[in-house]
């Protein structure tokens, strides 16, 4: 039976992504895809994007963005601006800069925001140890299960 062609994309199995879609990612030590979503606050997905595996956090978002501008675009100025909650993986400063680059009036419409990730001794003065989900952050985890 023939693989369905996604464009080089699966819908769900990366197992089906082609060969040129693939790339190797150098900290997981896999071969494959990368997902990247972006969600409202609630765990509603607003964007998605698949990007080879060995595309950095930064570049996957920046092109996420760039196939959605549209969606900030038409967001008045009144409204305040939208808070994008980052993981610790990204770099604010240098997505800002792409972004500028490419749209220079998107930044007045969003801003970026690392997500709080609780250190050791916080941990520790809460009887905790090892994972601690931070409320914020497991809003994209659920969203990703």
């Amino acid at each position: 039976m023939d693989k369905p062609d996604n464009g080089g994309f699966p819908s769900g199995d990366t197992c089906l992504a082609s060969l040129q879609s693939k790339g190797f990612c150098f900290y997981k030590a896999t071969h494959g895809i990368k997902r990247h979503l972006a969600v409202d606050s609630s765990g509603f997905p607003l964007f998605t994007y698949c990007s080879k595996a060995n595309i950095s956090d930064d570049v996957g978002l920046i092109e996420m963005f760039k196939q959605n501008l549209d969606y900030f675009r038409d967001k008045p100025l009144e409204i305040p601006k939208t808070t994008i909650l980052l993981d610790n993986n990204y770099h604010p400063e240098r997505i800002r800069k792409e972004l500028e680059k490419i749209s220079p009036e998107i930044m007045d419409k969003i801003q970026f925001e690392l997500s709080p990730k609780p250190s050791k001794q916080e941990k520790l003065a809460q009887g905790k140890t090892g994972f601690v989900p931070v409320k914020a952050r497991w809003v994209i985890e659920r969203s990703n299960a």
